[in-house]
């Protein structure tokens, strides 16, 4: 059977809805059960379970590991928004700011542990190769968040840097939930790295995206305000690419804004903003996303099953690629 994306989607979230966490003390499970239930769009365990029914597997099987997978994701969110200090999280207070640091950092070592037990679940066949595939992706998620930090204290970030970056922070989290969907539906090990391949090239697309909808995006649909990358002079690809490119009165510019202290926080992003305009940074960005994208589809292509069987995964690519939010 062939589930569609709805259907897959409406599983997971009745699944998030009956997941058993304790009930005291309150002060520990109330932040998990807050930042699980303010949505997301769930896509890392939708990718394990549209992998796992491309190639036949038995998606209620893999529905487990597959909220595992978001369970891991929403807890790295946790303690990023607390190390970032960012105060909204889906349009929503980031839990360190309806509770407070403590409850972001415990309620979030929680939930990691959490997310191996539901990952643990498997059966025993499949299960060294599973572990294995997700300790080494939640172990890389933390080099990229690390990565990420490192940048804020320096203004020399190359490109590749950026991508290596974010290839670790964002993307290889989307490649394991895709490969993990393969795996657990008993593919090839060549489809499987076909699948892992698809998953970072998407997610570096799913990345880029988020930048350029940050500084270009509608705040009602985006779920946080715009420009908060250029309040914060993250190191984003924009802003590296600005840097590189611009002209010396530009390039000025944007380091009189990058050094300053105390600023009008609409004003450093119409700023920042015009000179990315002038030096066409949307369009060279929509490029490079296109790019990813296409890498994406190109392995999708190659792997060994029915055109038929891939159209959701299709379907969920274009989602990401052309999405609002």
């Amino acid at each position: 059977m062939l589930y569609s994306i709805d259907a897959l989607s409406k599983k997971i979230e009745e699944a998030i809805q009956h997941i058993s966490f304790g009930s005291k003390p309150g002060s520990l499970y109330d932040p998990i059960s807050y930042a699980l239930s303010v949505g997301g769009k769930r896509v890392r365990p939708l990718l394990v379970l549209l992998a796992a029914n491309m190639f036949g597997g038995e998606v209620d099987k893999s529905l487990k590991p597959a909220i595992g997978i978001e369970i891991f994701h929403n807890f790295t969110l946790l303690h990023d928004d607390l190390m970032d200090k960012s105060d909204m999280r889906r349009g929503m207070p980031a839990v360190h700011k309806k509770w407070d640091a403590n409850a972001a950092i415990l309620s979030g070592d929680a939930m990691l542990i959490e997310s191996y037990r539901h990952i643990a679940s498997v059966h025993s066949g499949i299960l060294p190769q599973i572990i294995s595939l997700f300790s080494q992706t939640a172990m890389e998620v933390c080099q990229g968040q690390q990565l990420d930090m490192d940048f804020e204290k320096r203004s020399d970030v190359t490109e590749s840097e950026y991508i290596e970056m974010i290839t670790l922070k964002t993307a290889v989290l989307l490649a394991c939930s895709s490969k993990m969907g393969a795996l657990l539906a008993n593919a090839s090990l060549n489809d499987a790295e076909l699948l892992y391949n698809y998953g970072i090239n998407i997610g570096l697309a799913f990345q880029l995206k988020d930048d350029l909808l940050d500084v270009y995006g509608d705040s009602k649909t985006f779920g946080k305000n715009i420009g908060g990358d250029i309040v914060s002079n993250k190191k984003t690809y924009l802003l590296i690419k600005a840097l590189k490119t611009s002209d010396k009165k530009q390039h000025s510019e944007l380091l009189k804004w990058i050094s300053a202290e105390k600023f009008d926080k609409t004003e450093k992003i119409e700023s920042v903003k015009n000179i990315y305009n002038e030096l066409n940074l949307k369009i060279i960005a929509e490029n490079l996303i296109e790019k990813y994208y296409l890498a994406a589809l190109d392995c999708l292509s190659s792997i060994n099953v029915a055109d038929e069987r891939k159209k959701e995964l299709i379907s969920l690519s274009e989602n990401l690629m052309y999405r609002e939010k």
